[in-house]
């Protein structure tokens, strides 16, 4: 991969900060109540859906304008779940994908796989989490 771009952000754990290297970031994490915290910040599950909402809504601009389609209401949500599994603790994410009226049906299913072929948080997780896509 040549790189066009490299975010840096350090953290200290769950219960600590997070901070990126250019300042713009810069929060207090905490664990949520559903895993024994007081909930008194952000979590990684948080972020992580933050930035595959965000790219994946990016990657489907992208991928609109090739398929030469309006994406300008399209609207993601990332659901992001830690959970126990075989070796420790795993993510699944179920990925919501709002669409207009004119996209609905098959051309819409078309553009959200396509999307998360070409999305490079799809590309990141893919054979290593569950990532359910759901066309709304």
């Amino acid at each position: 991969m040549d790189a066009l771009y490299t975010a840096v952000a350090t953290a200290n754990g769950r219960e600590g900060r997070a901070v990126s290297s250019d300042g713009q970031l810069d929060l207090a994490l905490a664990m949520p109540p559903a895993l024994g915290g007081n909930g008194a910040g952000t979590n990684p599950e948080q972020l992580f859906a933050a930035g595959y909402a965000a790219c994946f809504a990016s990657a489907m601009s992208n991928v609109g304008r090739q398929m030469k389609l309006d994406t300008k209401d399209v609207s993601v949500t990332a659901e992001v779940s830690i959970g126990k599994d075989d070796t420790g603790f795993g993510l699944a994410v179920v990925m919501r994908v709002e669409l207009p009226d004119a996209l609905a049906g098959e051309t819409g299913r078309q553009l959200v796989e396509a999307t998360h072929q070409f999305c490079p948080y799809s590309k990141a997780t893919r054979g290593n989490i569950d990532v359910e896509l759901v066309v709304e």
